[in-house]
């Protein structure tokens, strides 16, 4: 299996296991690299100061908000990681729902959950709880700074997580 995408605890009142997720698709389409016509080249991309009118280098190179039209207030990795969810580590099962009570337009992306060794026992009693019930756990959790409201439901012996959206970033049909 490919590489885990984020690796922490999944807890639910007492319950806490050792999880893994990886991601569950991908897309298989045809990409093309920018060459250099002359040579078959490939391009590089380079990170340039106007301000400057030079290249500048990765490590000279800062994370920043803009608060105002062209100024920012810059922020430190160290003043992110303080800042980060509890979820960043820990993906907490909020309530369980009827499956055809989340309707699916607002799933995004998919993700199979795998338990470490220490959380296979809790992990298979949860999943046959979520099969034989026919219910499906919502949860929050935090991957690539985001946090998401992700949805667990039992696939194949297994469990599956979908991220989804907010429903502020889902499109209204107009019309």
């Amino acid at each position: 299996m490919a590489a885990s995408v984020w690796s922490g605890y999944l807890t639910f009142g007492l319950i806490s296991m050792p999880v893994r997720l990886f991601s569950g698709a991908r897309s298989s389409g045809i990409s093309f690299h920018m060459l250099h016509r002359d040579d078959l080249t490939r391009i590089k991309q380079q990170l340039y100061c106007p301000s400057d009118n030079r290249v500048v280098e990765r490590s000279e190179i800062v994370k920043g908000y803009e608060y105002r039209k062209d100024e920012y207030v810059v922020i430190e990795p160290e003043e992110i990681k303080k800042i980060e969810p509890k979820t960043a580590k820990t993906m907490e099962i909020l309530e369980f729902v009827k499956e055809s009570d989340v309707d699916p337009v607002y799933f995004e992306s998919s993700y199979y959950m795998m338990p470490e060794e220490a959380g296979r026992r809790p992990y298979a009693l949860l999943t046959k709880a979520l099969e034989e019930s026919e219910y499906v756990a919502i949860a929050k959790l935090t991957m690539h700074n985001r946090e998401y409201t992700v949805f667990l439901r039992p696939r194949e012996g297994g469990l599956m997580l979908h991220t989804m959206y907010y429903e502020e970033e889902v499109r209204k049909v107009e019309g």
